[in-house]
């Protein structure tokens, strides 16, 4: 027996809020090609592949001004040209050296990242790790 608060076998769920769902299930399901697991009355549930992730409506919805979501990739480089090829602008920031896709590389490091927000301004990240 674990002496974890979490059952071990129990899988962890995420959960975003927007403020309209049809367009979110638009944006993560269409554009980033996300299954559907199950969806009702009250949410959209798509499969993140270790996990699944919640979407679910909220009227007073405000995006957060952090990254609430992202996804380590193997290739950046070749995510960020997916994405460009889909209309999915990467988000740019003052003061960070981001090259022409929007990957920034924080400095001493191979490491790399990429942010994008999705149908309702949610920031989301792409991250290489340093190699």
């Amino acid at each position: 027996m674990s002496n974890s608060l979490i059952c071990d076998a129990d899988r962890p769920v995420a959960f975003i809020t927007v403020s309209d769902r049809a367009r979110a299930k638009d944006f993560y399901v269409r554009k980033l090609g996300l299954k559907v697991v199950h969806e009702d009355d009250f949410s959209l549930v798509v499969d993140l592949g270790i996990t699944s992730l919640r979407i679910s409506e909220l009227n007073a919805f405000q995006p957060q001004p952090s990254t609430v979501l992202g996804w380590e990739v193997a290739d950046i480089v070749s995510a960020a040209n997916k994405m460009a090829s889909l209309n999915i602008a990467a988000k740019r920031y003052d003061g960070l050296e981001q090259d022409k896709l929007g990957i920034w590389s924080p400095p001493g490091t191979s490491a790399k990242v990429l942010w994008f927000e999705d149908s309702d301004g949610n920031l989301l990240s792409l991250s290489q790790a340093a190699h």
